[in-house]
């Protein structure tokens, strides 16, 4: 069973720039939880301090255990692999070819399934690191600005299978715009 992720009092900062400051809050287990703000308020850096990829100044994060799924603000692909390939890449044989491309399909990423990603665009690169996190299978998911680069009706697409496969998940999910936050239909946190 997972539990709530606490943020207790939270401090970062980077050199003499104080990024979060005496930051509580509480992200609910299988919940999902939209974070919004300004560029440079703190959204990557509340990420990186739930992934344990930082470490806060004071305060404390807990809740986090067992494996997460985390979809960067890069995608942090292999290009000289084929997508199926990519996902293989951290769920090695959990899931079959015939699931992933499955996953694959449902990101309208089917005619693509035979090209190197080094091939794709932007978006569909996209979708690709959407998948490969979901594909995880980790009770913990994680997504920085995962949407960009999408068209809107992509979006709507992408924002309705990352729903499907996090039900009863814990789903972190960074955005800029209004339409993901009312599509994921969950809490919203705003970073002032």
């Amino acid at each position: 069973m997972s539990k709530d992720i606490v943020l207790e009092n939270v401090s970062k900062s980077f050199g003499d720039v104080r990024v979060l400051d005496n930051l509580s809050l509480t992200f609910p287990a299988g919940e999902i939880t939209c974070i919004k703000g300004a560029s440079g308020s703190g959204k990557t850096t509340l990420l990186k301090l739930i992934e344990g990829v930082e470490q806060p100044d004071s305060g404390a994060v807990t809740g986090v255990s067992g494996k997460m799924a985390v979809v960067f603000q890069e995608n942090r692909l292999s290009d000289n692999f084929t997508a199926v390939s990519n996902i293989r890449a951290v769920t090695g044989h959990a899931l079959s070819k015939d699931e992933i491309t499955g996953h694959l399909r449902e990101l309208e990423l089917g005619d693509a399934l035979t090209k190197k990603v080094g091939e794709f665009s932007g978006g569909m690169k996209r979708r690709v690191a959407i998948a490969r996190a979901i594909c995880f299978d980790a009770p913990l998911v994680i997504m920085d600005e995962p949407f960009k680069g999408l068209d809107a009706a992509l979006r709507e697409k992408a924002i309705q299978y990352v729903k499907r496969h996090t039900a009863g998940k814990t789903l972190i999910v960074v955005t800029h715009d209004d339409a993901d936050v009312q599509l994921l239909g969950g809490r919203l946190i705003t970073l002032e």
